[in-house]
Order: C-alpha cells, then sequence, then structure tokens
C-alpha cells in the first residue's frame, strides 16, 4: 500500500511493504517486503532496506544507508553520511553506513557516517553513535557508552549480562546465550 499522498518514483518495492502519508524515496532506492515506512520519511537512491524493516515518523535516510532485515528505527531518528558537509560542496561518494539485522535505533539518536551497528545491537532514545557497536549490546548516552547486553527476543541484560530476573548469560560468538 502505498498512500497517495507519497511521492515514490522507485518501483523497487518488496510485497506487503506500507508507505505512508507524505513519503519521498527516489528512483534508485531498494525497499525490501513487508517493511512499514512511516509518516514523512524521506529516502535517497544509494539506499538499501532489508525485509521485515520498521522505520518511523520524521527520518531521513541518505545515500549510502543500507538497512539489513528486520531493523527498528525510531522516530526522528538522524543519519549523516559526509563526514565534512560543507554548502555546494559534494563528495565524490559519500559515507555508508550499515544496521546490521535485527537492530534497534531509539527515537531521536544520531548516527554519524561510516559506522555498524551489529546484529541486534539496541540504541537508546537520543543517544549520539560516533563509532562501530558490537552486536548484541546496548548503547545509549551522548555520546554513547556501553551499558550492557541485548537478546536476540529483547531481553535486558546489564554488563556482567544478567537479566532483571536474576538469569544469567554467557557470550557464544558475541552473542548472549542463557547459562
Amino acid at each position: 500500500m502505498i498512500h497517495s499522498s507519497a511521492e515514490v518514483q522507485t518501483n523497487k518495492i518488496g510485497d506487503g511493504t506500507t508507505i505512508w502519508q507524505n513519503c519521498v524515496i527516489l528512483k534508485d532506492a531498494v525497499i525490501g517486503a513487508n517493511c512499514n515506512i512511516n509518516f514523512n520519511v524521506f529516502i535517497e537512491n544509494d539506499v538499501i532496506i532489508g525485509n521485515d524493516v520498521t522505520v518511523k515518523s520524521g527520518v531521513q535516510i541518505w545515500d549510502g544507508l543500507r538497512i539489513k532485515d528486520k531493523v527498528f528505527v525510531g522516530p526522528n531518528a538522524t543519519f549523516t553520511n559526509d563526514l565534512i558537509p560543507r554548502s555546494k560542496v559534494y563528495p565524490n561518494s559519500f559515507v555508508g553506513t550499515t544496521l546490521e539485522k535485527g537492530s534497534s535505533i531509539g527515537a531521536n539518536s544520531t548516527i554519524l557516517a561510516g559506522v555498524i551497528i551489529g546484529e541486534y545491537a539496541f540504541i537508546g532514545a537520543g543517544s549520539v553513535i560516533t563509532k562501530n557497536i558490537p552486536p548484541y549490546t546496548v548503547w545509549y548516552g551522548n555520546p554513547a557508552t556501553h551499558k550492557g547486553y541485548i537478546t536476540e527476543d529483547g531481553t535486558l541484560l546489564n554488563k556482567s549480562l544478567v537479566s532483571k530476573e536474576g538469569k544469567i548469560y554467557i557470550l557464544e560468538k558475541n552473542k548472549p546465550i542463557l547459562k
């Protein structure tokens, strides 16, 4: 479903994807299946979005951004793609940023160009991300710092890998597993 007020120039959109009011999507963008692109989202040309992705309202997705499957991007999250921006001066290519499978970006977070957000990593609302984020980790703050871990199913763990319920986890290939 594409809302009548959206300007969608690409035909590379997977089945079951919904594009809401006032979105603008340029001609070379690729969007997977079963995505939800909320109100007032702008997507540039050199963008690839996987399957089952949610992009909330007020997000601009610039050239060079790669969003893998099952990613959540919260409202008004901000991405950059130029490390030294100047008015009317354009780089030969923009710096790429990758959001790996299952990662979550909290509302109003800022993600600087060139970083990789690891699989299932969780970025808290209002955070500023200036470096690569390892998989299954929780980060928040300005600048964001490592606060704990998260499981694939969304169980938050402290830095000692213990849940609120007192369950103890271990890291196996960077992934928290119940001990």
